[in-house]
């Protein structure tokens, strides 16, 4: 069984049932995960299993500190095994460290777990940030939006998603960008 074949079977066992949406919002990161496969080549099995985990820290049964990037992480990391790259990639996912600075648990964030791998963070941020929680592909302009008519102005996930901005979308603009110069390669 592949990497991502497991994390399908493992985020599913954590949302589908307490969380639907959740689930639903974690297929369409993964299906939006595959289609980067022209860019990513064999990480592509990597970045999949990463889109199914990366919000399985909502999960009633794993919340701890109420900070899902952290909490799904720690899981993986203490429970699973999980590999490292896996784990960073969930402990950092869209620009996490933000909402970690909120939540007054950086240092618990960056000492645990070393910065993502760039390439396969921006692309997993890509996946998360133009994917809407009904798993249905946005603009990360739309999605931006929704997570803040979600939250409202005040709340620190808003907050976070501010500060993450010009982060996320430099991350889509690189992926895009790849996107492109492939399709442009293949007609060249």
């Amino acid at each position: 069984m592949g990497q991502a074949e497991w994390a399908h079977d493992l985020a599913k066992d954590l949302l589908e049932t307490d969380l639907p949406r959740r689930w639903a919002h974690t297929q369409g990161v993964a299906a939006r995960a595959v289609s980067l496969a022209p860019i990513l080549g064999e990480a592509t099995d990597t970045l999949t299993a990463a889109a199914y985990l990366h919000d399985i820290g909502y999960a009633p049964r794993l919340v701890v500190t109420g900070f899902h990037p952290l909490d799904g992480a720690r899981y993986l990391r203490d429970v699973h095994r999980a590999d490292d790259t896996l784990c960073r990639l969930i402990a950092h996912h869209s620009c996490a460290v933000n909402e970690a600075l909120e939540r007054s648990l950086f240092d618990a964030l960056t000492v645990e777990f070393d910065e993502e791998p760039p390439e396969l963070a921006r692309a997993l941020t890509y996946c998360d940030m133009t994917t809407g929680p009904d798993g249905i592909h946005l603009d990360v302009t739309e999605r931006l939006a929704e997570i803040h008519a979600r939250y409202g102005p005040d709340h620190l996930v808003s907050r976070s998603i501010t500060a993450s901005t010009p982060c996320i979308l430099a991350a889509i603009r690189e992926v895009e960008t790849a996107l492109a110069d492939v399709r442009q390669a293949g007609t060249g």
